[in-house]
């Protein structure tokens, strides 16, 4: 019988790429999701957004806001609300950890990547994170065309442009 999770690595269904443009992420944590049926039969087929989404407090807990997880089609009825809030599972220890950090140090919650662990799990990798300037980002951003062009001119291509 073949295992669920398949081969050791984790299937990654959604990656949020303006995180790390809009935000420097500190340090990253991987968080369990609390899950219907329609909607881990939904990421399976790897249709999911979560650009737009966020995690923050409610009622004690850590929740994932506004990630888009489409409805799917073999569940008619049965279906779930597209954003609806999702329970994150994390330790009571980590957790009042990233309570602090966001209350007091006036940092965010981003979710980076939805996937599935080498288990089988739908997990979600969260990036504690602090929001750039826009000066920060045109810094970035210079110093990756820097980074390029010296690789380029390195590697002996020298065109220039």
């Amino acid at each position: 019988m073949a295992s669920a999770g398949g081969g050791g690595q984790r299937r990654v269904v959604a990656v949020n790429r303006r995180a790390t443009h809009d935000y420097a992420i500190e340090e990253r944590i991987e968080a369990g999701l609390v899950l219907t049926g329609s909607e881990v039969k939904s990421l399976r087929e790897g249709r999911a957004q979560i650009a737009e989404a966020h995690a923050g407090e409610m009622g004690g807990e850590l929740w994932l806001f506004n990630a888009y997880i489409p409805e799917y089609g073999g569940a008619n009825r049965f279906n779930h609300e597209v954003r609806r809030p999702r329970k994150l599972l994390l330790r009571r220890r980590e957790i009042e950890r990233l309570k602090g950090a966001i209350q007091r140090k006036g940092m965010t919650l981003i979710p980076l990547q939805l996937y599935f662990s080498p288990s089988g799990w739908a997990k979600v990798e969260l990036g504690l994170a602090r929001g750039k300037t826009l000066y920060d980002k045109r810094a970035a951003t210079r110093d990756r065309d820097w980074q390029r062009e010296r690789e380029r001119l390195l590697k002996g291509d020298r065109r220039v442009g």
